[in-house]
């Protein structure tokens, strides 16, 4: 096929059109380099935001710490230094308490679809907005919020019922996880995650806040730990993806749609993925010898919630707007049906 002059002239102009007018975000991740969730979402979805906005915007998403560390990265988005992130927002819980509330309330929720569901469509995106404005002077948007994965338990000893946390050595980190933990009659252990398969090993501990059912499987923490709970019972960390709000504010109504729903779609498909791997696992080890896995009946985790719930009163008490985010996310609860009006 031959091009004549004039349309080389026109096909190149036009390619350029696209370049220069085309949008690169870099969004900082709390994800190391080589997780799942990285690449997952670099191989999955980064290609469907560009197909989405007709290739007017693109992302690149850099790991944890890349730029700068994880608890920084609101003020980094603030300054421009980064275009947006997409992070845990437990990083930020030192900075205002209401993101300990709303990044993992601990107990509450039984699957990450709720969860994503209060930030979609029950006010959580408005809260987490309210947190970003207190830190940052109203320079970051957030555009979307929510968790991708429930953490599983894994234990040593069995752990059948809500009664049989009596007594037991949980390692958890500090502040509203072992403040459950201990109010359920368990006895929270802090200490770093890097200790946690010595712990078990040791009998240091007897369960462990540790990850979800196939990151635990991948660190062989069932190979001492072989009563995971799962589902679990407890964590199910919150992200935010946000934007520079100058950023923000210079794109079309249609793209900013595009990345709402471009996350929300990413992360509901990430919750299925992730879901399915945890299932798999799980359905593999109860099958076999070595491993027992343990999934609490409903009236369990309820009895649960309802004792997490006098420890998240209790926190909520540090600001303002941590106790607006207890009450949007009971609000929302209740609605749903986890508590009874």
């Amino acid at each position: 096929m031959k091009f004549t002059a004039t349309a080389v002239l026109v096909a190149s102009i036009s390619t350029l059109a696209t370049v220069a007018g085309a949008e690169t975000l870099t969004i900082q991740t709390s994800f190391n380099s080589g997780d799942f969730s990285t690449q997952y979402l670099t191989e999955n979805w980064l290609p469907k935001i560009e197909e989405m906005t007709d290739g007017r915007i693109s992302i690149t998403l850099t790991a944890n710490g890349s730029v700068v560390p994880a608890r920084e990265t609101p003020e980094a988005v603030a300054a421009g230094v980064l275009d947006g992130d997409f992070t845990s927002v437990n990083y930020f819980s030192g900075l205002e308490p209401a993101y300990a509330i709303m990044g993992d309330l601990i107990s509450g929720y039984d699957t990450p679809e709720q969860m994503l569901g209060f930030c979609k469509d029950g006010g959580g995106e408005a809260v987490m907005q309210k947190a970003a404005d207190s830190i940052t002077g109203g320079e970051v948007h957030v555009v979307a919020c929510g968790p991708y994965s429930r953490e599983a338990l894994p234990a040593r000893v069995p752990i059948r019922t809500f009664e049989d946390l009596e007594g037991k050595k949980i390692r958890s980190p500090e502040g509203l996880a072992a403040a459950v933990f201990q109010a359920a009659g368990a006895s929270p252990v802090s200490i770093p995650f890097s200790e946690v398969f010595g712990a078990l090993e040791k009998g240091i501990v007897d369960a462990a806040d540790a990850s979800a059912y196939v990151n635990n499987d991948a660190t062989g923490l069932h190979d001492v730990a072989p009563y995971p709970l799962y589902p679990g019972i407890h964590s199910m960390p919150s992200m935010q993806f946000t934007i520079n709000k100058e950023k923000w504010d210079a794109l079309s109504e249609a793209d900013r749609t595009a990345l709402r729903d471009w996350w929300y779609e990413a992360m509901y498909a990430m919750v299925a993925e992730v879901s399915k791997k945890d299932k798999e696992l799980a359905e593999r080890d109860a099958a076999g010898e070595k491993v027992t896995v343990i999934d609490w009946a409903q009236e369990d985790r309820d009895q649960l919630r309802e004792v997490a719930r006098s420890q998240w009163e209790v926190f909520a008490q540090k600001s303002e707007l941590a106790q607006e985010a207890l009450e949007a996310n009971i609000k929302y609860m209740t609605e749903i049906g986890l508590f009874k009006n």
